[in-house]
């Protein structure tokens, strides 16, 4: 039986280790998962590998948004991709994007470049470039390792029939199943799509700490409470093991 690859992404020490705890084989790190995922800092990075010792990929992402970058922002994202390579990443995640939806092959070509040994994965900007097919290719061409892609779907179960063709059409590059990953649509995604990589965060609510709560004041988006903490959890996680232990 082939191995499967259980990614988990956690924007906090407490779900790298419950992701770790239940089984994941390696974690995507970020911060800000409530907006699709933002750079995290090197401290993060240096405190999940003191205390996982987990393959560590780390995201590379300085806003909340489309992937077409300025030059002023891709300028911040190499200094960062460059001092996260260096501390240790095993992976970086990041992407761009085009005006006209394509590859930015220039960037993308730079960030391969600058990473040397360290792998590179291609993120959900796949998701929303205008020709997935080509695209992969692009990627190929680069030396891309994985594309992280949910089939152009809002999910992966939506995404599944374009999926399955990419899987086919990927060669050495790793298809990476992510959007609405669950331990109950895990089984059908593995064999509708073929794919052996899968990327979740198995995310729960949790209340704050706080006792003191000040109504009417927002820090940031209005729609979310403040006092809502979202960490991984070890049983979800254990589930999907679980089911890919089992094909």
């Amino acid at each position: 039986m082939n191995h499967f690859i259980l990614e988990v992404c956690v924007d906090s020490i407490a779900s790298a280790e419950a992701a770790m705890r239940g089984g994941a084989d390696r974690l995507e790190l970020c911060t800000g998962l409530v907006v699709g995922g933002l750079t995290p800092s090197l401290s993060f990075l240096h405190q999940v590998k003191e205390r996982t010792d987990m393959r560590t990929h780390v995201l590379v992402r300085p806003r909340f948004g489309d992937f077409c970058y300025t030059d002023d922002e891709f300028a911040v994202m190499l200094e960062e991709i460059s001092a996260l390579a260096q501390a240790g990443a095993d992976a970086i995640v990041t992407g761009f994007l085009l005006p006209d939806g394509n590859l930015d092959l220039v960037k993308m070509e730079k960030v391969r470049a600058l990473c040397k040994s360290c792998c590179v994965t291609l993120h959900r900007a796949f998701d929303v470039c205008a020709d997935p097919r080509r695209a992969l290719e692009e990627a190929k061409s680069l030396g891309i390792d994985t594309i992280l892609t949910s089939g152009q779907q809002n999910s992966a179960v939506e995404g599944a029939a374009l999926l399955q063709e990419l899987v086919k059409q990927a060669g050495p590059v790793e298809i990476l199943v992510g959007g609405g990953v669950k331990p109950e649509n895990l089984r059908e995604l593995a064999l509708k799509t073929g794919a052996r990589s899968f990327h979740l965060s198995a995310k729960k609510e949790k209340d704050s700490a706080m006792r003191y709560r000040k109504a009417g004041v927002s820090m940031g988006l209005p729609a979310m409470s403040e006092y809502t903490i979202f960490e991984t959890d070890e049983t979800e996680i254990a589930a999907a093991r679980q089911i890919l232990e089992q094909l």
